[in-house]
């Protein structure tokens, strides 16, 4: 049995991959035998310390295996089950652990192990944005930063699915047709043009009814310039950087704009919860609304080239760790 585990943060270097021993899971646990491992971006703020960790501590908070054993009191799972979760406490860059019970789910048989295992937190997330942070009526028109990205990927499948138009942003000229192909409407290349301003050419200066931006820092001012009159600002990653110190009567109160720093632990506070975002989502992807192509897969001593690759922008669809 092997761990990935973090002794200071810093770094890809700082991970650090160690033979672990397992005691029986405790009563509420299950004893998981991973099959796949999620890949996040959110795994390179743990490990940077960008949000901060008690020390020493494993890392990663997603993936999908098998219950090899389970603890006296749990009753709803049994050895020999499909499980996946994406959820505290990280651990998940490993062959086995024992893990709550609470916070996992029993993945259908005609959903892929590998799939789901890089699905739940990009899936989940997508559902609390859509469906619980700010839910937009049919023929809405809204915009998600960094659409050709792995959480961008299943935002625009979903979001078609809701009926929605989606204008999405991409950095570089070759993300435009992946963006496109997993179902923005329109898809504008920030890196080229001002997205503000042709967002709000493309609404006919209306504005956007909302923006969901997981980029952070180099986004935030013309995110508000592109929203509509009490549009909403849904700010809810940091790839570029935190954001600078909002100054509401600069920023918010000249168009009345709702802003909203959502997380998924904010959602996911119990197992049912948990369980209404998972059955909508392999609902959404038996139903083939939303369709995941892996776009690389690692090994668990390779971590380190994998945040290199995800820091680096290398990685451009879901990305999985098999053990």
């Amino acid at each position: 049995m092997k761990s990935i585990k973090l002794t200071k943060t810093g770094g890809p270097e700082v991970l650090k991959l160690e033979d672990i021993t397992l005691e029986k899971p405790g009563a509420d646990e299950v004893q998981i035998e991973h099959v796949s491992i999620g890949l996040n971006y959110i795994d390179t703020y743990h490990r940077s310390g960008l949000y901060p960790l008690q020390l020493p501590t494993g890392i990663g908070m997603e993936a999908a295996g098998i219950i090899k054993e389970v603890g006296s009191n749990v009753s709803n799972f049994s050895v020999g089950d499909k499980i996946a979760y994406a959820a505290a406490p990280l651990g998940a860059y490993s062959t086995h652990r024992n893990y709550t019970s609470k916070n996992i789910v029993k993945v259908p048989n005609d959903i892929d192990l590998e799939q789901i295992s890089s699905a739940m937190t990009k899936g989940m997330t997508t559902f609390y944005l859509l469906h619980k942070t700010y839910i937009p009526k049919e023929g809405e028109t809204v915009l998600f930063h960094a659409a050709a990205g792995g959480v961008g990927q299943f935002f625009c499948q979903w979001a078609n699915s809701l009926g929605l138009k989606v204008i999405g942003t991409v950095g570089s000229d070759e993300k435009v047709e992946i963006a496109k192909k997993y179902g923005c409407h329109e898809v504008i290349n920030y890196s080229k043009e001002d997205f503000a301003k042709k967002a709000l050419e493309l609404t006919n200066g209306k504005g956007v009814s909302v923006v969901y931006d997981g980029v952070g820092k180099t986004t935030y001012d013309k995110s508000i310039e592109c929203l509509k009159l009490r549009g909403t600002m849904v700010s809810f990653g940091n790839a570029s950087g935190p954001l600078d110190p909002i100054i509401v009567s600069k920023s918010l109160q000249p168009k009345g704009i709702y802003f909203v720093r959502p997380a998924m632990n904010q959602y996911f506070t119990n197992s049912e919860e948990i369980q209404e975002a998972a059955d909508m989502l392999f609902k959404q992807i038996s139903s083939g609304n939303v369709k995941i192509e892996i776009f690389k897969k690692y090994k668990l001593e390779d971590a380190i080239q994998a945040h290199k690759d995800l820091e680096s922008r290398k990685i451009i669809g879901p990305a999985v760790i098999i053990p």
